[in-house]
This record gives C-alpha cells, structure tokens and sequence, in this order.
C-alpha cells in the first residue's frame, strides 16, 4: 500500500476492503447486492458517537428524511445533509454517525435525505426529489423546532455534486434559502483530471473506472454538459459560502481544487482545507482516525460561524 496515506486512513482502507471482500464484494454481483454489501461494511464505522437529544424520521413527498437534534433549544439552523455513495450505493443509515457528529459539534440540527438511487432513478429524480425536500423545510421547519431562514447543505462525493446542483438551481430560479455550502470531495466533473491518473489504484478507495461507472448509472442519456450534472462549468456567481474539504489522494483532488478556485473567481466566499494522506471516504474513519475528526471539527466550526445569528 502506498507511503503517502494517513496511518490511520490506511488503517481504515484495510478494513474496508477486507469487508468488502469478506462479504463477497470480489464476485459477480448486482445492484441489490452491491448496496446490502456497502451497508454491511459501514456498520462498524457507525458504532458510537455523539448522543443526540433527539432523532426522529419523517416522509416527506414518500421520501424517508431522519432528523438528528443535538439539544433542545428551540428555532435551531440545520444543515441539509446528501449522503454519498455514486447516487448508486448507502443511504442515510450509513451516514448516520457523521451526520450526529456534524451535528454535535455545529450545534445546528442534521436533516439526512434518503433520496432515489441510480440506475433505477437517474437524473434530475434526485436533484428534484431534494428541492422538494427544502421546500417542506422552509414551509415546516418552524414547527418542527428549525429556523428556516438558517439552512446549509451539503454532502460527501455525490452528496456534494447533488449539494452544489441544488445551490444552483435554488439561485437559477430566484429562491434565496441556502445560507452556506458544506462541499466534501465532491464529483463535480464528468471528465478526468490529473488525479485520476495519480490515484489510479484501489489503494485509494476510489478508482477512475469505478467513477465512471457511477456517472453512466446516474445520467443515463442525460446532457454531460448541463450544469447541474457538471458544476465545475457552470456560472457559480451568486452562491453562498462554501467550505471544501479536499482529500489529498483522491481522484477527485484536483476537479475540488478546480472548484474552490473557480467558486473563489466568482466572488463566493470559501474555505478549502486540504487533508495530508487523505482518501475519499475519509471522514468516515473519525471513529479511528484524528485527521477525520480534524476534518468535521474544521467545517464544523464553519458551519457555526455561518449559520449564527
């Protein structure tokens, strides 16, 4: 394995891979099983963590939402939350110990959507499945104990292309509801950078193959060339605050550098961190791994400083 990781995220990568070898992640597999094997290799990195004082799950439009609340005060902000996985792969559940920790130390609430997953749901079924979304939070935040003039969202890998296409959107049709962006190592490029040729290995946790592959399950015959599919082209003026958590030894490194530069041309105001030794998936490993805690304490605090009143 390569000398340039984390101990502590190599540590991790072995154990994922391991998993999903264990579980029989190396044979023919379909869809089903590709997500029941993901959600079985997760289970451990969700053991533990911060307590909340309250989680409750609601459907919002026939999709499953889970609300993680880490104190009582009333009118509290919240950060929308996109899990990651290729728009194909892992779900709320397996997210759930980094949504009670960005949580916990934001002090905002976590709304974690299960939106439709790819192939069987290809774009803009997610995209608008989480327009709906806000837009129940806007109109029900308040009761629910939320302040709806307080919103963020963000999210991991497609989580973060579907967080910046939402932004977008939101701007693109004069709905100003979104007061900051939580952007970690996200997809925004359909084609290949620099640094899918420097991490091209499964030593990396991401491969350009696999990458691929999720672009083609998610847009089908979709425009590659719609800016909602691919931001790092598209007019990004007029966004909110972004912080970009940025894996070094990611394929995706250099498309987030890319990002924060262009984010950063177009007067938004950002804060991009990049992690030494870092994988995609990183953050995951915070159960183990300092450089992960690191990480969402960093965009935590963020967070907090953009959300407060």
């Amino acid at each position: 394995m390569p000398d340039d990781l984390d101990p502590d995220i190599r540590v991790f990568h072995r154990r994922v891979m391991a998993d999903y070898a264990r579980h029989g992640a190396d044979g023919p597999v379909d869809v089903a099983d590709r997500r029941r094997i993901a959600a079985l290799v997760r289970e451990p990195w969700n053991i533990g963590g911060p307590v909340m004082a309250s989680t409750r799950e609601l459907q919002v439009g026939g999709v499953r939402v889970r609300l993680h609340r880490p104190g009582d005060a009333p009118d509290l902000p919240v950060l929308v939350y996109l899990h990651g996985g290729g728009w194909v792969l892992f779900s709320i559940d397996t997210h759930d110990r980094l949504m009670r920790d960005y949580a916990a130390r934001s002090g905002c609430a976590v709304l974690g959507v299960e939106y439709s997953l790819s192939p069987e749901a290809r774009y803009p079924q997610a995209l608008n499945e989480i327009d709906a979304v806000l837009g129940w939070l806007r109109a029900e935040g308040a009761a629910l104990g939320l302040d709806p003039q307080r919103i963020a969202i963000g999210g991991d890998s497609a989580g973060g292309n579907l967080s910046l296409a939402t932004a977008l959107r939101l701007r693109d049709t004069g709905r100003d509801w979104i007061s900051a962006m939580l952007l970690n190592y996200g997809a925004f490029d359909t084609a290949r950078c620099a640094s899918h040729a420097r991490f091209d290995s499964d030593d990396y946790i991401l491969n350009p193959d696999e990458m691929d592959a999720f672009w083609d399950d998610y847009l089908g015959d979709a425009d590659r060339n719609d800016p909602y599919v691919r931001p790092l082209l598209a007019d990004l003026t007029g966004l909110p605050p972004a912080f970009l958590c940025i894996a070094e030894c990611d394929i995706l490194a250099d498309e987030n550098r890319a990002m924060a530069a262009r984010l950063a041309a177009a007067g938004v105001a950002v804060e991009a961190r990049v992690y030494p030794g870092a994988t995609h998936s990183f953050i995951e490993a915070a159960s183990i791994a300092p450089l992960a805690a690191r990480a969402i304490e960093d965009a935590s605090r963020w967070l907090a400083e953009q959300l407060k009143r």
